[in-house]
C-alpha cells in the first residue's frame, strides 16, 4: 500500500511540473553583435494550448538592463500573444539575460533568454588601443 501511495505521489508531482498548456515558438534569441547604447528588442510568441484562458501573473527580468512588455489581459484558448524583451545594451561585452514568465495557473515559470555581444563604441576602443600601445615595452 505504501509503495502504491509513493508511486501515485511521484506521478502527481511529475504532472505538476509538465508545462504543456503554453507553447512558445522559441524561448531563446541570439542577437549576435549589437551596438553599445542602442537597445535591442525581440518579440517572443506563445500560444495558449490549454482548455481555459490564461493570464501572465508576472514577467520579471534578472536585472534592470532587460525589460519585458506583455499584455495583462486573459488569453483565450487557442489564441496567440507576444512578450517583447528589450536589452538596453548600456555595457559592452557578452551578455545572457533571462526573463521569468509566470502564468497564473502554472506552478513553474517559463524562462525566456536573450543573448549576444555589445560592441564597444569606436571612441572607447581607440582610447584602449592607445593605452595598450603606451603600455607595451619597447624591444
Amino acid at each position: 500500500m505504501k509503495s502504491l501511495l509513493l508511486c501515485l505521489a511521484v506521478f502527481a508531482t511529475s504532472l505538476s511540473f509538465a508545462q504543456t498548456d503554453i507553447k512558445f515558438k522559441e524561448q531563446t534569441h541570439k542577437f549576435g553583435k549589437i551596438k553599445k547604447g542602442v537597445p535591442a528588442s525581440y518579440t517572443f510568441s506563445y500560444t495558449n494550448t490549454s482548455a481555459k484562458p490564461v493570464v501572465i501573473e508576472f514577467a520579471q527580468a534578472d536585472c534592470g538592463c532587460t525589460e519585458p512588455e506583455y499584455s495583462k489581459a486573459p488569453l483565450p484558448k487557442g489564441q496567440s500573444a507576444t512578450i517583447k524583451v528589450t536589452y538596453n545594451a548600456a555595457m559592452s561585452g557578452i551578455f545572457k539575460k533571462t526573463v521569468n514568465v509566470k502564468f497564473a495557473h502554472s506552478t513553474q515559470p517559463y524562462l525566456l533568454t536573450v543573448e549576444g555581444e555589445v560592441l564597444m563604441d569606436k571612441e572607447t576602443q581607440a582610447k584602449i588601443d592607445a593605452a595598450n600601445k603606451k603600455a607595451k615595452p619597447k624591444s
